[in-house]
């Protein structure tokens, strides 16, 4: 079952932290997020999994940020959310991806207990321009049945900022 809006509201504060919270900001089943003015993008060629791969910080201004086509952006919301009962799920806005801007990639499953800022992995079909604190994303909320155990995962857990992927930890014995 998902939370509709309003139960969202009621929640606030108590089983769902989003911070900084907005009322205007609550769709009848969702929560809308903000994108952060800053990005990473890898600066090598190729990837690889099993290491760190470096990145470089860019500032998207005021007058907004024109994103290549076929290149990796990683961004991140400017909210801080976090939930031990609830799965958060995070989706692009329907009027992002109608402009062929892909907010997450593959990364919008959230876990019970996840506490931190959501990193959006984007990816856009052609050259878009892009603005700091525009509502960029939803996040909206499951219930859940039986035992579970809370997300606990030292890799992304309570994170501050932008998080590249920390894959190669899984690699490490």
């Amino acid at each position: 079952m998902i939370l509709s809006g309003k139960e969202i509201m009621q929640k606030i504060g108590n089983e769902i932290e989003i911070s900084p919270f907005n009322p205007k900001q609550v769709n009848p089943n969702s929560y809308n997020l903000r994108l952060h003015n800053e990005l990473l993008v890898y600066t090598a060629e190729e990837l690889d999994m099993k290491i760190p791969n470096t990145t470089e910080k860019i500032i998207i201004p005021e007058s907004g940020l024109v994103l290549e086509s076929n290149r990796l952006y990683l961004g991140r919301t400017v909210e801080y959310t976090k939930t031990d009962k609830y799965v958060p799920m995070l989706e692009g806005r329907s009027s992002i991806g109608r402009l062929g801007l892909f907010v997450h990639v593959t990364a919008g499953f959230g876990d019970i207990g996840f506490a931190g800022y959501w990193t959006l992995e984007m990816f856009c079909i052609q050259p878009i321009r892009i603005y700091p604190n525009i509502e960029i994303c939803q996040i909206y909320y499951h219930t859940i049945e039986g035992d579970y155990e809370k997300y606990s995962s030292g890799k992304y857990q309570n994170n501050t900022g932008i998080q590249p992927s920390l894959l190669y930890k899984d690699f490490i014995d």
